[in-house]
Parts: C-alpha cells; sequence; structure tokens
C-alpha cells in the first residue's frame, strides 16, 4: 500500500523537494501544508499531479493547534491516515545578537519550531500508534546544524529550537517504539532556500559555502534523498537517529 506523507512547510524549498520526491519515488500521496503562500503550495500539487500522482494543499498555521489537527484531519479524508510526518515547518528572524531579541520574535520561532513540532508529533502517534489501532508509521523532524554549532551573533533563538527538535527525536523515538513508529531526525547544513531571506540575508547560502568541508552548499533534493530513505522500509530497524546532511560543517 502507498504512503501517506503530510509535508508541514511543504510549499518551498526543503519541504517542497520532499513533497515532490515522495511522489515521484516512493509513490505516496502528499498533503502539502502551507500557511500563507498558497500558489507556491500549488504549484507543487500540480507538478505530483500532472506526474501521475496524488497531492492536495492544506492550509494551516504549524503555530496553531487547531490548524493542525485540521490539517491531519483533511489529509484523512483524502487518503487515509498520515503514514509519514515530515515534521519540516520553521521560522527564522533577522540575523542579530540575543541581546537585541524580542520577546514575540522568541515566542514566535519557539511557538512553530517547538510547540507546533511537538504537536504535529502528538498527532502523528495518536493516529499511527498500533495502541491506538493505527498502522504504525514513520516521523521525520527537520533540525538543524545550528543545533550543534549555535548560531551565535545570527540566530541563537532558533539554534535552541532545532536543540530542542532533536531531544525530541530521541525522546519519543523510545516512546514509541513498540507502537510500530519510528522516529528520526535530519540536521541540514547550509541549504539553498529561500528561508535565509526571511533572516535579511538571501545569499547567505553562497556567502557561507567556503565553511563548508565540501566547498559548497546543499540543495533541498539533497535533504529530500535521505528524508525518503528514514520514512522507507530500508531503514526499518533506525529509530532515535538524527543524520547530518551538511556537506561536513
Amino acid at each position: 500500500m502507498a504512503p501517506v506523507y503530510l509535508v508541514t512547510g511543504g510549499s518551498r524549498g526543503i519541504g517542497a523537494a520532499v513533497a515532490r520526491l515522495a511522489a515521484a519515488a516512493d509513490g505516496a500521496a502528499v498533503c502539502v501544508n502551507y500557511i500563507a503562500n498558497a500558489d507556491a503550495a500549488q504549484s507543487v500539487v500540480n507538478d505530483i499531479v500532472s506526474a501521475g500522482g496524488k497531492a492536495i494543499a492544506c492550509q494551516g498555521d504549524m503555530a496553531v493547534e487547531d490548524d493542525i489537527i485540521r490539517v491531519f484531519d483533511e489529509c484523512e479524508s483524502a487518503f487515509g491516515p498520515a503514514t509519514v510526518l515530515v515534521n519540516n515547518a520553521g521560522v527564522l528572524d533577522q540575523e542579530g545578537s540575543l541581546e537585541d531579541f524580542s520577546a514575540d520574535r522568541i515566542s514566535r520561532i519557539v511557538d512553530v519550531n517547538v510547540t507546533g513540532a511537538i504537536i504535529c508529533a502528538r498527532e502523528a502517534t495518536r493516529r499511527m500508534s498500533t495502541k491506538n489501532g493505527g498502522a504504525g508509521g514513520a516521523i521525520v523532524n527537520i533540525s538543524s546544524m545550528a543545533a550543534t554549532l549555535g548560531s551565535s551573533g545570527t540566530y541563537v533563538d532558533y539554534a535552541a529550537s532545532k536543540g530542542a527538535i532533536d531531544t525530541l527525536t530521541i525522546g519519543l523515538a523510545r516512546e514509541v517504539a513498540q507502537q510500530g513508529i519510528r522516529v528520526n531526525g535530519i540536521r541540514p547544513g547550509i541549504i539553498e532556500t529561500d528561508i535565509h531571506a526571511s533572516g535579511g540575508n538571501p545569499t547567505r547560502a553562497d556567502d557561507l559555502a567556503h565553511t563548508v568541508p565540501m566547498g559548497r552548499a546543499g540543495k533541498p533534493e539533497e535533504i529530500a534523498e535521505a528524508v525518503i530513505w528514514l520514512a522507507s522500509d530500508k531503514a526499518s530497524y533506525v529509530t532515535g537517529s538524527t543524520i547530518n546532511v551538511s556537506g561536513g560543517r
């Protein structure tokens, strides 16, 4: 039976690459979540459908519990229960020093990157768990190398939020290991996506390419390949792991 992917933040960057590859390589039906850019999400859906796949766009703010539950329900109504959650939605803000960050900025980052990701994982667990009558599944949490490097002088708050994702991965993996659910994570390094523009530095990936041992920034498709592997039966004995996909950085 073909998997059902729910990809949060699926309209751009890593999320969009995961959605497209899940449909193309894994034959998955895909729910592409987005918060505001309906056109971008629909473009991903159109690419999948035009290639013969199945996909829908699901609007929802992954910092809002009611939205999260609704998106899971919409996915289930369209394709059946999600068998793979890709916990990808995330935000950052302008580069700077922690001493200058407002409480509103920090709260928004934590609300989306931490609280929302935990609620998404909760909903996936409730629906996938064999203890609850589910068929099992996989959760892949998108962390960041920032969790281990700290992002001093740029995004300390974002880095801290991704550290929480690493902890979620190991803790939840152990909690549900005997309920048919595998939980793993990926730490992307410097990747060519437009998230850097959100921090006020759209050329950041190119600017920092020289700091990567491989000498270049990564591409979203390279992260997607790792996601698809972790979600597949080829990784059937892998849980509680977080893989660095960072060119050695």
